[in-house]
């Protein structure tokens, strides 16, 4: 393990490995190192590029440091970006693709930006999140429920069915869960205004001047691919790519070859 500090002093958890142009992976919801994408699809991008994965803040081994903001988690990736030797290629999935979009967005000297499935409520192809979400989000959390919190946001977040949620309680993976579960909040700061069944605000991306791969998957739910390829829309020059087969819980075998050809051209 490595780490960087960020501008407000947090120390970020990194692990470099590979050869080649860098690539910073973001990760989604209560993901980090050792839980989740990241690791395995470093692994397939290893023998093109010098990969990074990172904890991001209140993960794994990376500090976290109060009061949050969505900015402080860019100056995280600006940290990285710098320890990476001052530019990279920047890859995020749900929504580590929101915050991606966002480094972008800040002017961060990314060379080329590939999200997936940056999970937007755009229509009424699903009910939209709650208006209270991000407030029992907090209240589950300031109360020591982290459970309670994990199960907000997958029942009326990501829409998980109540069996799966219900039966997730007593796989190993929970407690991991649960130790995660108060950066839950800073992933809600990411979508606000963005998942309440309305069109994305105009300009919201319209700064995003980097090449950027908007990516969904074709056995992912309507409300998931629609906010998707409305996204594709709303950043300018955007390409849209359908990986077939593929749902939310992406492969990294099935993106990894899209990630080099796409990096590599």
């Amino acid at each position: 393990m490595s780490t960087v500090t960020s501008q407000d002093g947090t120390t970020i958890a990194y692990t470099r490995t590979g050869s080649g142009p860098a690539v910073i992976l973001v990760d989604g919801a209560m993901c980090h190192r050792e839980f989740g994408p990241a690791k395995p699809l470093a692994a397939e991008l290893a023998a093109h590029f010098t990969v990074y994965i990172y904890d991001r803040r209140g993960r794994g081994e990376s500090g976290d440091t109060a009061p949050f903001s969505v900015a402080r988690e860019v100056e995280d990736i600006a940290a990285l970006i710098k320890e990476a030797g001052g530019t990279a290629h920047v890859y995020g999935i749900s929504s580590g693709a929101a915050l991606a979009l966002e480094a972008a967005k800040a002017g961060l000297p990314i060379t080329k930006l590939a999200v997936y499935e940056f999970p937007l409520v755009v229509d009424d192809t699903r009910p939209p999140v709650p208006a209270d979400y991000d407030e029992r989000l907090e209240k589950a959390i300031a109360a020591g429920k982290p459970g309670t919190a994990i199960k907000t946001f997958m029942r009326e977040g990501v829409r998980v069915p109540a069996p799966v949620v219900f039966m997730m309680q007593f796989m190993p993976a929970w407690p991991k869960l649960k130790k995660v579960a108060p950066t839950l909040r800073y992933d809600a700061a990411l979508f606000d205004g963005l998942h309440d069944g309305t069109p994305l605000p105009e300009g919201r991306w319209a700064d995003v001047s980097v090449p950027t791969l908007v990516m969904d998957g074709s056995k992912s739910p309507a409300w998931v691919r629609n906010g998707v390829a409305a996204l594709a829309k709303a950043v300018p020059g955007a390409e849209h790519r359908t990986i077939e087969g593929q749902t939310h819980m992406l492969k990294p075998k099935a993106v990894a070859p899209i990630l080099i050809e796409y990096f590599t051209d």
